[in-house]
């Protein structure tokens, strides 16, 4: 497919068929992860891979509370076959930036103009969501509420220094209602490109 298709296709998708996946299919998908830009090649990610059916189970029992469950988000979503849980580890960038070559001699998070693990574990993230695509497969990034991500470290045993920063869905697209924030259309270049200086949109 080319590059552009992906691109093009790219988008979240919220109910899965129930077929399995080839995992040499999720083994590409991880592999691409793992191109994706890292500050000071600190590559301090990690990703849970559960293409188990068990695994897949426990993960949705952990993450969601009691009771819930039963939506059509949710229906549609746990039918997918597999999850990718993408992790980013702070410690690895701080201890990264304090090492000779980086010239900071201290691991004060406060030198940083944002969380650059969280950023690019993200970029990873969306590497795999283009791999999908391109394997004819669908995904879905989505946020594991912050209330169940102690269960969630419980259930997988996640080291304390790796923090979740969302979830992965991966499975062969089934049909799927338009989700209602797609009626806002997509904003243009004129929306959000500023040529040389902040100009605030105009409209006719």
């Amino acid at each position: 497919m080319e590059f552009a298709d992906v691109v093009r296709r790219r988008r979240m998708v919220r109910n899965y068929a129930d077929r399995p996946v080839d995992p040499a299919i999720i083994d590409r998908v991880l592999t691409n992860a793992l191109h994706a830009p890292s500050a000071g090649f600190s590559q301090g990610w990690a990703f849970l891979r559960l293409d188990a059916t068990a695994d897949v189970t426990r993960f949705w029992s952990a993450t969601t509370a009691p009771g819930g469950g039963t939506d059509p988000w949710s229906e549609g979503m746990r039918r997918a076959p597999v999850i990718i849980v993408p992790m980013s580890n702070k410690q690895a960038y701080l201890e990264r930036y304090a090492a000779p070559d980086k010239g900071w001699t201290d691991l004060d998070e406060s030198r940083w103009p944002a969380p650059y693990w969280d950023i690019d574990t993200g970029m990873a993230s969306l590497l795999m969501l283009l791999t999908v695509v391109d394997e004819g497969l669908g995904a879905c990034f989505f946020g594991i509420p912050p209330e169940r991500i102690p269960s969630f470290r419980a259930e997988f045993g996640i080291p304390g220094e790796y923090a979740p920063i969302g979830a992965i869905t991966i499975g062969w697209r089934a049909p799927d209602r338009r989700s209602p924030s797609l009626k806002r259309g997509r904003r243009g270049l004129e929306d959000v490109v500023h040529h040389g200086q902040w100009q605030a949109a105009t409209r006719s």
